[in-house]
């Protein structure tokens, strides 16, 4: 009888023991809408996932995670933001300005972080960049237009007709339009719009510029920078100079670009996520921003079309492709 009870009670201290470090583990879901694939926004998504898992949260052991491409359809961006709205998930990840306005738009409870948007307050996805108010923070791209503009110059000492390619139905595109025109007009340089509403429509948008621009300029637009090799092939078989608004794009084969690290601001927005599962709340938490700028060349594109490379600007430069 004696041996009987110290078998109980020996199985019920392991039994306490399990109930003690496991039953009280939570896993967290985390749903991931991106709008397209292209390399910057899946660097986003996983300097995202790697900060998460830094932070202690590990796909796989505490984190599920349901990753969700809207293939650059703004109804499927919807679609995604219905079907997360729907599921109990602890907080939604919305990568680029269409992903998270439907994002925001739909889901009204669960915490919303956004990355690689350009403006959330034109977007309409916050009430300011210091409080957001609502369920609804995250970090922004916003580019150094102007800056970028002075270092297609800087290249292009005879710059007079700047060609612009980007999506007029993407916010985030109309914004950095508008303030690359400002600055053209400021700097003497007339500019040529090359629009489009989808990738098929790329080829033909490049090839309209051809013959009244010196140089291309590609902001972060996901239609154009997703087809960026389209691009690339009909700028420079007319020798057209091609500059882009962030590295993979120079990284492919654009010119050059003053821009952020994709990768290093999704870990910025994975803490955050971080945060917010720790228990903060997304109203109280100011949009972030990048601060850190670099400068990258590809030195092999700009030699393939002629274009010689200041050499202040090559030993200034982070990285050459």
């Amino acid at each position: 009888m004696k041996k009987t009870l110290l078998t109980v009670l020996y199985f019920s201290i392991i039994f306490l023991f399990i109930l003690t470090n496991f039953a009280g583990a939570q896993e967290y879901k985390i749903g991931i809408s991106q709008f397209v694939e292209h390399p910057s926004l899946d660097l986003a998504r996983e300097g995202f996932v790697d900060q998460l898992a830094e932070e202690g949260f590990v796909e796989g052991e505490n984190l599920q995670i349901d990753l969700q491409n809207a293939q650059a359809d703004f109804s499927t961006a919807q679609t995604i933001a219905q079907r997360f709205n729907q599921n109990k998930l602890d907080l939604v990840l919305a990568i680029a300005t269409p992903s998270a306005q439907t994002a925001a738009n739909v889901i009204s409870e669960t915490p919303v972080l956004i990355t690689a948007v350009t403006d959330p307050v034109e977007a309409g996805v916050v009430n300011s960049m210091e409080a957001p108010g609502g369920n609804v923070t995250g970090t922004t791209d916003m580019n150094p237009v102007a800056k970028q503009l002075e270092l297609i110059k800087q290249f292009l000492p005879e710059l007079n007709t700047l060609g612009i390619l980007y999506n007029p139905g993407e916010v985030n595109s109309v914004v950095q339009v508008d303030l690359a025109k400002e600055k053209a007009k400021e700097m003497g340089v007339s500019v040529e719009e090359g629009t489009v509403s989808n990738s098929s429509e790329v080829s033909l948008a490049v090839s309209s510029l051809v013959g009244s621009v010196d140089a291309i300029y590609v902001p972060t637009d996901n239609i154009i920078v997703s087809a960026m090799p389209t691009v690339l092939q009909t700028a420079y078989n007319n020798q057209i100079p091609v500059f882009a608004s962030e590295n993979n794009s120079v990284e492919q084969g654009a010119i050059a670009t003053l821009g952020i690290d994709y990768y290093q601001l999704g870990r910025q927005t994975g803490s955050m996520a971080a945060r917010i599962l720790n228990g903060a709340a997304p109203a109280e938490m100011a949009v972030e921003s990048s601060e850190e700028l670099k400068l990258y060349i590809n030195q092999k594109s700009a030699s393939e079309i002629g274009l010689e490379i200041p050499a202040d600007l090559l030993e200034s430069a982070d990285t050459i492709f």
